[in-house]
């Protein structure tokens, strides 16, 4: 069983808050505008961490992270992109790819919107953290947990952080 963290669009913020729950996860993962290197950086002081770079990010995040991280962990195919559209609206870079081998979870951020949904067309798990930082237009920051064991995905929780200011 791997309990993991999962966050998008830090845009160079990294606190307490965040910390404490990275200290509770096996592994982290984020899905992308991560701004400055050292949000990862801390990150990787205390746990495994799995990421994809954003639009914002610049070319040193670029040379350390993909685009798309596709990988398979306790028997389930995870894609992990930035910009990844929704359910019966994909990006069209991601769209066709979908289609013909769709993961079990395919995980996204860009919006700052957090969304879980199930795509039953393709059978696979949507998953947007939302923002964990501080940048954007969402009024609160946020991450999704869960665990992952022998093919099945339990345990998911929204965590809210406090508001931005």
């Amino acid at each position: 069983m791997k309990k993991i963290l999962l966050l998008s669009d830090t845009h160079s913020h990294i606190d307490d808050q965040i910390l404490k729950f990275v200290k509770q996860a096996d592994e982290v993962w984020h899905a992308g505008d991560i701004g400055n290197l050292q949000v990862t950086d801390t990150i990787k002081e205390h746990k495994p961490l799995r990421a994809v770079y954003g639009n914002i990010d610049n070319k040193e995040a670029r040379a350390e992270f993909p685009l798309h991280n596709r990988f398979v962990i306790e028997g389930i195919d995870v894609w992990i992109t930035h910009i990844g559209g929704y359910p019966y609206r994909y990006n069209p870079k991601v769209r066709e790819e979908l289609h013909a081998n769709p993961p079990k979870i395919f995980i996204c951020g860009h919006s700052h919107i957090l969304k879980v949904q199930y795509d039953k067309k393709l059978e696979l798990l949507h998953l947007n953290p939302g923002a964990a930082g501080k940048h954007g237009f969402h009024k609160v920051r946020t991450m999704l947990r869960f665990a992952i064991n022998n093919g099945d995905i339990t345990d998911m929780e929204i965590i809210e952080l406090a508001k931005k200011s």
